[in-house]
């Protein structure tokens, strides 16, 4: 019974006062209608919070995603670097291989071309050695051999050429440390100074390297 009129009480005071005294309610009657109320708003706000968990989920799931997200961002930038990285080592790897393969074709022959040097050396001092005034066709023999000696030499400063070997013969030139070798150095009238007055040793260069260095002497200050 104390329920009962605790829910009459109740429905009592939540009714209007018009209605309380126009509209005769049994105890019963009212302690049911108020469950039933109490009971719908307990519904109401479980539905409401279920709504708030909801949308408080979906908040939390984005933002794991979005950290997800940057992570991954984060490791294809990475993992991209890396790759333009290994790409330009590639590259590099490439030129310096293709270079060694070029210099390689270029003065591979270097070691055959120092050997003919000294072929060319003992063609010029044969046909230095030979008078002058002896090659008459009183000789047609010795003649015979200067020219002989002579196209010899030509032919092969031509296959010299042809391979990228040049001469260096360099009188009156300025002294250069790369391309010449100081035998002496001695004053001279009429040179200037750090100038080559003389050749002693013609000198080779191999496609603009130097394969073998002039032998020179070297005007200095009197």
């Amino acid at each position: 019974m104390a329920a009962v009129a605790q829910c009459v009480r109740g429905a009592l005071r939540s009714r209007s006062p018009l209605l309380s005294f126009a509209l005769p309610t049994s105890p019963r009657l009212l302690c049911v209608a108020t469950q039933q109320k109490n009971t719908g708003q307990n519904l109401e706000e479980d539905q409401s919070q279920s709504q708030n968990e909801q949308k408080v989920e979906p908040s939390s799931a984005e933002k794991m995603l979005t950290e997800e997200k940057a992570k991954l961002e984060e490791q294809l930038r990475e993992v991209t670097d890396k790759y333009k990285r290994a790409l330009a080592d590639v590259e590099n790897v490439r030129q310096r291989s293709q270079k060694l393969v070029e210099e390689a074709k270029l003065y591979g022959i270097q070691s055959f071309c120092k050997d003919l040097l000294e072929v060319a050396d003992i063609l010029e001092k044969a046909t230095e050695s030979v008078p002058k005034e002896e090659i008459k066709d009183e000789n047609p023999h010795l003649k015979s051999l200067y020219e002989g000696l002579v196209m010899t030499e030509v032919q092969i400063q031509k296959v010299f050429k042809k391979h990228g070997l040049l001469r260096l013969n360099p009188v009156g030139a300025k002294f250069d440390p790369y391309e010449h070798e100081a035998l002496f150095h001695a004053p001279m009238e009429g040179k200037e100074p750090g100038t080559i007055a003389l050749v002693s040793k013609i000198g080779y260069k191999l496609h603009g390297r130097t394969l073998r260095p002039a032998l020179v002497g070297v005007v200095k200050d009197a």
